[in-house]
């Protein structure tokens, strides 16, 4: 069962090591990061797993490293050889952060589709009585003229509405978002936040987006969801929001 979940993006950037001379502009998201993955770590679930985009749908053991060799940096995370990708990659550094390491790790091609993302949640949230989940997906990548893609109008929105839904813990809102859109928005996170919601299986749960923004033209959204029969644990509070 899915008692907690947190949700970060991935850029590369929040390594200091690619960010070099920018990494301190991203020391608020970092420090956001931290503190939804230290939830997790409070939760006492029994497996924390790590998912997000890949190039194929795979999984991979706790035992699973990766490496940042294709962004022109020499760190790795975990042990060799780097077989994780980038957004499991950054899980598994924002997870030992936090002095845990992910029991498991779920990467998921762009076009998986909403109805297979649910199904993976539904897995993942019966693997133990206490499952958290580590959700990493960045949003839209064509918001302005600094982002990687052509400006698209719908692209602030689209983000805007997803941190709400993040917000209110709303897993109906992101099981409905489309595979079409998300591409065409350019939006790595959408088969990740389906994992998400396919994972509740209807139970409530408190949300709260702690961090929104999007200093290169890319969304990059912070969240946390709790659920009601976890006692003793709190959000970590809001700490920015575009």
């Amino acid at each position: 069962m899915l008692i907690a979940a947190a949700v970060c993006p991935h850029p590369p950037v929040l390594f200091p090591e690619v960010a070099q001379g920018a990494a301190a502009e991203l020391d608020p998201l970092r420090a956001a990061c931290d503190r939804a993955v230290a939830l997790l770590v409070k939760s006492g679930a029994d497996r924390l797993h790590v998912v997000g985009r890949g190039d194929s749908e795979r999984r991979h053991g706790s035992d699973a490293g990766g490496d940042l060799t294709a962004y022109g940096v020499d760190v790795r995370v975990g042990p060799a050889p780097g077989v994780l990708g980038l957004a499991a990659t950054v899980g598994r550094r924002l997870a030992e952060r936090a002095g845990t390491v992910p029991d498991g790790y779920l990467e998921l091609p762009a076009d998986t589709t909403p109805e297979r993302a649910a199904e993976l949640g539904r897995e993942l949230a019966g693997e133990a009585e206490r499952v958290a989940l580590l959700v990493m997906g960045d949003g839209s990548a064509r918001r302005d003229e600094h982002s990687p893609g052509y400006v698209d109008e719908r692209a602030v929105p689209y983000d805007d509405a997803v941190a709400d839904a993040l917000a209110r813990a709303d897993a109906p809102y992101l099981a409905g978002l489309t595979a079409d859109t998300a591409r065409e928005l350019m939006v790595a996170g959408r088969p990740a936040w389906q994992v998400l919601a396919g994972a509740t299986e209807g139970a409530p749960f408190e949300g709260e987006t702690i961090a929104y923004e999007a200093p290169y033209g890319v969304g990059y959204l912070v969240a946390t969801w709790i659920g009601n029969d976890l006692d003793g644990v709190e959000a970590p509070g809001t700490q920015l929001r575009e």
